[in-house]
């Protein structure tokens, strides 16, 4: 099942959204929790996809792909070990949404992600039982800015600035269909016209697995329904200017896409 969360002509509305892009249809429920249709059906005209969780936290782990700590960091995984930080609900945006560029930030860079919604309350999540504490996955975009990540020496403002962090397009509670050894993360920026892709990996190369990342992070954070954790970006991360559209796409969840401006 995909669960999302839309804009349609009366307000808001969580949904079931069924179809393909091009003849999607939103399916009205009363919460992402309690995904029973009301009855109540958008066409793809009618509506429009938002950020499918309103999350009062996004922790994320970095550097848990050891060709993207070779390519960012210049260093060996053995020596930079993934860490953990937390990307603010401010910085989460919807498929189409504009990231946002401000003048003090340069050198933003996209990281394509998979990441996990959580189904309710959780602490010390066992690591071979995480499936139970997810409702299901959702591609992220962890955008960070190289420059405020280096000068700053931790990564709260590097990437926790307004609009960096995409997630979308919809939740995929179905965890079963994914092969998370060997599931592809793929990136395609677009600039001056041309699509080139930039991306090109998979979740096989993780360095701490999912069910560890809950376990560890739920060491130290309470995660609530509707939180996101994310998992880490392969290599292949590239700078963003204004005028670039920048899409991840991860086959079952499907594509998210956004425009970059200047803020």
């Amino acid at each position: 099942m995909r669960l999302g969360r839309i804009a349609q002509p009366e307000g808001l509305s969580f949904a079931i959204i069924e179809g393909e892009p091009g003849s999607l249809v939103a399916k009205e429920v009363p919460h992402l929790f309690q995904p029973e249709p009301t009855g109540r059906e958008f066409t793809e005209d009618q509506f429009k996809l938002l950020a499918p969780t309103l999350p009062t936290k996004v922790v994320a782990l970095g550097r848990n792909y050891a060709d993207h700590v070779a390519e960012v960091f210049k260093e060996s995984a053995e020596h930079l070990p993934p860490t953990i930080f937390i990307k603010p609900s401010t910085s989460v945006i919807g498929p189409g949404a504009p990231i946002r560029i401000p003048d003090f930030a340069t050198n933003v860079e996209f990281e394509g992600e998979l990441a996990v919604v959580i189904s309710k309350v959780s602490k010390n999540i066992d690591p071979e039982n995480w499936k139970d504490h997810v409702l299901g996955f959702v591609i992220c975009n962890d955008v960070s800015s190289r420059d405020l990540q280096f000068k700053d020496g931790q990564w709260a403002r590097a990437k926790g600035i307004d609009s960096f962090c995409p997630l979308g397009p919809w939740i995929e509670t179905d965890l079963d269909k994914f092969d998370l050894d060997d599931q592809k993360i793929n990136a395609y920026l677009t600039h001056d016209g041309e699509r080139v892709q930039k991306q090109d990996s998979n979740t096989n190369q993780m360095i701490v697995k999912i069910g560890h990342i809950l376990a560890e992070i739920s060491q130290s954070y309470t995660m609530l329904p509707g939180d996101v954790i994310t998992t880490g970006s392969p290599a292949g991360t590239a700078p963003m200017t204004p005028g670039d559209t920048i899409e991840i796409e991860i086959p079952g969840l499907g594509s998210l896409i956004n425009p970059i401006e200047r803020a």
